[in-house]
């Protein structure tokens, strides 16, 4: 099956997963998961039988193929069925933004993304309140509901919107320099939006410059990402160094920090994140 025809039956699914959020949405209670330690990490069971309707599609669809996904259905510990680390691994995250949703706040997503030999290489975003369905494949460029989208091709200048997700502690659990910085400052415009996928894909349709992903894990990463570089976009580490190809052997739920920005903006923003400790 080409990616093309992968592509089309993922959008289908997420769909189909975003209707299942839908009919949960202002009727959950917020769980906290278990398997995370010294945490209280939200999860609902809407996340839950999203997640099931999600693998149940894959495991049809792609027999062979790995899964990785935020939750289990006992809440205890991920999925994590990596038959081959080389080779394919569908990652899901069923609801990115679970605060948001049980809060009523409309920044939410279905996300479903595809690792081949490490690389993400397809990708769907489902913003479910707004109806937008991002999605992105190697050489198949991306979409936003249908129609091609593409980075901004403007530099960094006082109109740059960036993206910051909410948890900004670094792993020494203090708030870097540039996270106060553009904070206080009004030169770029900072955003956070409560959900990592929803902020990059930002990217790549051209909206935002770039996108700051601190403490998101893998779930958070692979399909935004095979979005954004789908985009013509651009993703690495915080450091500016590779984060891809991944290797997901063993994973069990490690932090996957990543920039993603567009071509004219990516280095400025790194070298901000650089010389501001």
């Amino acid at each position: 099956m080409s990616l093309n025809q992968d592509l089309s039956f993922i959008v289908e699914l997420a769909k189909g997963a975003g209707a299942i959020v839908s009919s949960h949405y202002g009727k959950v209670a917020r769980l906290t998961k278990t398997h995370i330690a010294a945490t209280d990490e939200a999860v609902t069971e809407a996340d839950r039988a999203t997640q099931r309707f999600i693998v149940a599609g894959l495991r049809k669809q792609y027999p062979t193929d790995g899964i990785i996904g935020e939750e289990s259905d006992l809440g205890d510990a991920i999925t994590a069925e990596i038959n081959d680390p080389a080779g394919r691994n569908w990652v899901i995250d069923p609801i990115d933004g679970t605060n948001n949703f049980i809060a009523g706040l409309g920044n939410f997503a279905v996300c479903i993304g595809l690792m081949d030999k490490g690389m993400p290489v397809l990708g769907v975003v489902y913003d479910v309140t707004r109806d937008e369905m991002y999605a992105g494949a190697t050489g198949l460029g991306a979409t936003l509901n249908g129609h091609a989208i593409h980075p901004t091709q403007r530099g960094l200048d006082d109109t740059a919107m960036i993206m910051v997700t909410s948890n900004l502690l670094d792993k020494l659990g203090r708030c870097p320099q540039w996270a106060h910085n553009m904070i206080a400052q009004t030169t770029w415009k900072t955003r956070i939006l409560g959900s990592a996928a929803v902020e990059a894909v930002q990217v790549a349709s051209g909206v935002a410059h770039a996108a700051i992903t601190v403490n998101g894990k893998l779930w958070d990463a692979v399909a935004p990402c095979a979005i954004v570089l789908a985009a013509g976009g651009v993703v690495t580490g915080l450091d500016g160094g590779p984060l891809w190809p991944y290797d997901v052997k063993g994973y069990i739920g490690a932090k996957v920090p990543y920039l993603a920005g567009a071509p004219k903006a990516h280095d400025g923003v790194r070298e901000y994140l650089r010389t501001h400790p």
